[in-house]
């Protein structure tokens, strides 16, 4: 998401950090480029008016023209700027009632709907340790009541047994009902979409807010419609009343413009964002992280988020116990690399990582530094010895071509996966001197082998 985007602003904003002075006339070039780049990207035009007026005003202050480094001062207030367009703080789904909390999931067909509200329920679920039941209340698509259940068997949710012919009120309040009387905490209702706005369709929505006052109303909008996605948003909003909205395929949308547009036009927040099409394949939405990323700075919170929830503690102190002493092998390596590929893979990582610039991603995507590649290696690492693994240096020349043999690769791959670890180890050696303030200070980036090289 937001790749365009990030590509442009980073052209354009880099320019005057490269600069030791600013005049008035520099800022106002850049604002245009900016300008330009959030129309290219489809935020709506009020937005991008609103945006660029608040931007110049602060940008041009004495403040930052006179500013030691005013070029990154500038940086600062766009940055600032789109946090708060963005919505300021992470909006949570407000679950805080007396049981059962009923969310009620609205939107055209096709957004995503009944895959979205899935999603949700294994997270709640999950992670908030909730009771859940999911109810589909479309009674119009073919099936889509059958679909709801069986996502509900993937995630491991109960969902409302389907009677055929009941109308969709009356299934909202049955679900309700046996929310309330089998000690659910939360009851989330799937309602019905349509091609396009209509009527019916909000009635139907109307009818179900009105007989059970859901504590939460979520519109799930496709971000890669664009500014339709914004005028969908608008009209429930006035027909129905939301609460929040959850913004799906956003893994898809390079541009972004809806979600950058979405709170500044309707007022409401985004609380989720679908980033996948798997079940757990979901995130919060944090205006500050997702700001920072926008503008290349990384989101190293988000990253380390996405350590923890796939590293079990008890690894995760191995590996701190082993680095202490300065020992990392083959298993360390190979552990490293399926972490890698539970997180999303080296490409889902790259945009997360602060000091890691253009040039550099570009140069490891020359390089075809991708997810096959971590599969070849655990492939090689597969086809060693326990011994062999725990001491690199017995694997030389006979052992190089059996490991080849029995992985599918080469002895080139062999090498250099043998060197990766080398590398590595170097790596690891240099976060112990450096230590969390000069990691800190100094970026992930620094820790790269050097040009940002990895071993193909």
């Amino acid at each position: 998401m937001f790749d365009s985007l990030q590509e442009r602003l980073g052209e354009v904003l880099g320019k005057p950090t490269r600069r030791g002075r600013l005049s008035q006339a520099d800022v106002t070039a850049a604002l245009r480029e900016v300008r330009v780049a959030l129309l290219e990207a489809d935020v709506a035009l009020p937005v991008v008016k609103n945006f660029i007026d608040a931007v110049r005003e602060k940008a041009v202050g004495e403040e930052v023209l006179r500013s030691v480094t005013p070029g990154q001062m500038v940086v600062k207030v766009v940055h600032d700027r789109l946090v708060e367009m963005l919505g300021a703080q992470a909006v949570p789904l407000d679950l805080e009632v007396p049981p059962p909390a009923i969310v009620m999931l609205v939107g055209l067909q096709g957004s995503g709907k009944t895959t979205s509200c899935a999603k949700i329920a294994l997270r709640l679920s999950g992670k908030a340790r909730k009771k859940v039941l999911m109810a589909s209340l479309d009674v119009r698509r073919p099936a889509a009541q059958e679909q709801l259940r069986v996502l509900g068997e993937q995630a491991g949710v109960w969902t409302l047994d389907i009677v055929p012919g009941e109308p969709p009120l009356a299934i909202a309040k049955r679900a309700a009902r046996t929310g309330a009387l089998e000690g659910y905490d939360v009851v989330l209702l799937d309602t019905a979409g349509r091609l396009a706005i209509d009527e019916e369709m909000m009635g139907e929505a109307a009818a179900v807010r009105d007989a059970l006052k859901p504590h939460e109303t979520l519109l799930v909008a496709d971000a890669m419609t664009g500014q339709d996605a914004i005028n969908v948003a608008g009209a429930f909003n006035d027909k129905v009343g939301l609460s929040g909205i959850v913004l799906t395929r956003v893994d898809g949308d390079a541009r972004g413009g809806a979600a950058l547009s979405m709170r500044a036009v309707t007022g409401c927040p985004i609380k989720l964002l679908g980033v996948g099409e798997k079940l757990d394949a979901l995130e919060e939405f944090h205006p500050d992280r997702l700001a920072s990323r926008i503008l290349g700075m990384g989101d190293v919170v988000s990253l380390v988020e996405k350590a923890a929830a796939t590293m079990e503690q008890e690894e995760a102190e191995k590996l701190a116990r082993k680095l202490e002493k300065g020992r990392f092998d083959l298993d360390d390596l190979g552990q490293q690399l399926r972490q890698m590929q539970k997180m999303g893979g080296l490409s889902g990582m790259l945009d997360l990582l602060p000091g890691m610039s253009k040039a550099q991603q570009d140069q490891l995507k020359k390089a075809k530094v991708d997810d096959r590649l971590i599969a070849r290696q655990l492939a090689i690492l597969s086809s060693m010895t326990p011994r062999e693994r725990s001491r690199p240096e017995l694997v030389k020349a006979s052992r190089k071509q059996r490991i080849a043999r029995g992985s599918g690769t080469s002895v080139q791959d062999v090498n250099k996966i043998l060197k990766q670890h080398q590398e590595a180890s170097r790596m690891m050696k240099r976060v112990r001197k450096m230590g969390k303030k000069g990691l800190l200070r100094g970026g992930l980036s620094n820790l790269l082998p050097s040009g940002g090289g990895f071993p193909r």
